[in-house]
């Protein structure tokens, strides 16, 4: 008896907890159906609008492209899309929805005909189809000239869309937008494209092609990175030359003959050999070899080895320029051949192979510009890169300014100390004057001759008043004008008597 009242006790607890489950389950239930979805956001992109690089800036005009699949069982008649806060439509804004058929895997991506208008309003966008979008269909958004929030960051597009029965839904969030805030090159680029001078300019097919002022903005800042790198390679590959080049020039100048012979083949099967061809089989031939290097690595030590065997020329040359009575200078003092080479020899051959050498390290500047042909990233391969994406040469004008700011310099560095090594030298790297025709005893303008008041002082005139005395160069006996001057003398006295 106890027993059946107590389990008589449990049974209406537990059927009204099953009750309640089953309420519960159909609430669940009916809230999913009634919360069910007609469009799943797949799709949510932003065209680069940037001269260079894949990234999208604010502020600046891009292209959107959201797409969406409808549903099993729904049907859309039209869809609103909402941009971030701050976006903003372009006064030649478009926006252009594409149907694609999607559920025979044989005409996926096939796109149908489908009667449509849209409407911009403020920062949305509202697309009304001519008939319902059904199941198994994706429709894709394309808004042209959008500009998204200009401050940067993660955005998403949202919006609401109508489906068959006239109700407004809410769309699930996109994807998200990485956008990246605008720059001081971005302000100005978007300045120009308002000039009506640049557009004038733009105009002209050349100057479009070769100097556009907006890309010449862009390309400035982004090839200067690409600048670094090429310098880079140059400063570490010179040096590196240097005791190379050095070492070399002393094996080309030994007493025994298979240094010479060995020292030969090096410097002549490098300097015979193009550059271009020496980068390819180091770098390239490396990569196929199977061993793993840095190509920035393999580029410097290219460089290095190609200029060692031009060093080694120039080197030479400037040792076997020095007189050999320094030789004998040194050797009578005591020193040996060592001492005698980097004591007396080697300082007075670095100041004779100064000029030269620095036109060596030009050209090997120049040179690293091949190595965008083997992958390596210098500023020719960011020039490249941006040609590439925009299509226009401009990019490299620019990076023939950032060769000309090291070489010009330096050429000008050059001009001044070879000037100055031959003054100290007591010559002279200027021609000299030319001798003009002489009109009677003097000549109408500046010439080799003495000048006029010498040669009357030479005929025994007296010199006019603040000019110099030339009776002292009339007396040297070693010069040949004054003796001819003498004679001319004699021979006047002797006429007269």
């Amino acid at each position: 008896m106890k027993r059946s009242t107590t389990a008589k006790a449990w049974r209406k607890p537990l059927l009204t907890l099953l009750a309640f489950a089953v309420v519960l389950s159909f609430c669940v239930q009916l809230a999913t159906s009634y919360s069910a979805e007609a469009l799943t956001v797949t799709t949510t992109t932003a065209k680069s609008n940037q001269a260079s690089g894949n990234s999208v800036v604010g502020g600046q005009p891009t292209r959107v492209t959201w797409e969406a699949k409808v549903d099993e069982g729904e049907a859309v008649s039209s869809v609103t899309l909402t941009f971030p806060a701050g976006s903003s439509f372009a006064d030649n804004a478009n926006v252009q929805a594409t149907i694609l058929y999607q559920e025979d895997p044989r005409r996926a991506a096939q796109r149908i005909e489908v009667e449509q208008s849209y409407e911009l309003d403020g920062e949305s966008v509202v697309i009304t189809f001519g008939e319902l979008i059904e199941t198994d269909y994706v429709i894709r958004v394309e808004v042209h000239n959008v500009a998204l929030p200009a401050l940067g960051g993660e955005y998403v597009v949202g919006g609401s869309y109508v489906d068959e029965n006239g109700a407004i839904q809410t769309l699930a969030d996109s994807p998200t937008i990485t956008v990246i805030g605008t720059t001081l090159v971005d302000r100005i680029i978007t300045w120009l494209d308002g000039q009506k001078w640049v557009e004038s300019w733009n105009s002209v097919l050349f100057l479009r092609i070769f100097f556009n002022p907006q890309l010449i903005v862009a390309a400035f800042p982004n090839l200067f990175f690409g600048w670094l790198r090429s310098l880079g390679l140059v400063l570490l590959g010179f040096p590196l030359a240097i005791p190379f080049g050095l070492g070399f020039a002393f094996l080309r100048m030994s007493r025994l003959g298979i240094l010479r012979f060995l020292a030969s083949i090096y410097v002549n099967v490098i300097r015979g050999t193009p550059l271009f061809l020496q980068m390819y089989i180091v770098i390239i031939g490396i990569q196929i070899a199977g061993a793993s290097f840095n190509s920035y690595f393999l580029g410097v030590i290219v460089l290095a080895v190609n200029s060692s065997a031009y060093l080694a020329e120039i080197f030479r040359a400037g040792i076997q320029s020095i007189h050999k009575g320094q030789f004998e200078a040194s050797a009578s003092l005591g020193m040996n051949g060592v001492q005698t080479m980097f004591s007396v020899i080697i300082p007075q051959t670095v100041r004779r192979v100064i000029p030269t050498a620095t036109s060596e390290f030009i050209l090997l500047y120049k040179d690293t510009a091949l190595l965008a042909a083997v992958g390596v990233m210098e500023m020719m391969m960011f020039a490249k890169s941006m040609a590439a994406v925009s299509g226009n040469m401009t990019p490299y004008v620019v990076a023939a300014c950032y060769y000309l700011v090291v070489t010009l310099p330096l050429t000008k560095v050059i001009a001044n100390f070879e000037k100055k090594l031959a003054a100290a030298d007591g010559t002279t790297s200027e021609p000299p004057a030319k001798k003009k025709k002489r009109v009677g005893l003097f000549s109408t303008s500046e010439s080799n001759a003495p000048d006029a008041p010498d040669a009357l002082g030479a005929l025994g005139a007296p010199n006019p008043p603040g000019a110099p005395d030339t009776s002292d160069a009339l007396n040297a006996p070693s010069n040949k004008s004054t003796q001819n001057v003498k004679k001319a003398q004699n021979a006047k006295k002797e006429g007269g008597e």
